[in-house]
């Protein structure tokens, strides 16, 4: 799964967003640029996304820089680990919705 293609998982599946060219479309018909929505790389949006879908979830980080995230939506349990908290936040949430997520954390 390439990184666009999980973005726009995670936007319609968490947010609840659909998809338009070039852009989403969100609830009450506003909407946002594709390029703008970047969960990947932007923490704040990252974190939005586990307010949006997450029941539970732990981060934690090492002294070597390494993160770790641990998500729960619904039944299921989504772990990430790596260098960047948004990505790792991000591919935990896509596990743990089953989504293809074999993008490296």
């Amino acid at each position: 799964m390439t990184d666009a293609q999980l973005t726009v998982k995670l936007a319609v599946d968490v947010l609840g967003w659909k998809t338009a060219p070039g852009r989403f479309i969100k609830p009450g018909r506003s909407w946002t640029p594709s390029w703008r929505f970047a969960p990947l790389e932007n923490i704040a949006q990252a974190f939005d996304l586990l307010d949006a879908g997450a029941a539970a979830y732990k981060l934690s980080g090492d002294t070597d820089g390494l993160f770790t995230a641990e998500v729960r939506i619904g039944n299921r349990v989504g772990k990430a680990s790596g260098a960047q908290k948004a990505r790792v936040i991000c591919v935990a949430i896509a596990r743990a919705i089953g989504a293809d997520a074999e993008v490296l954390a």
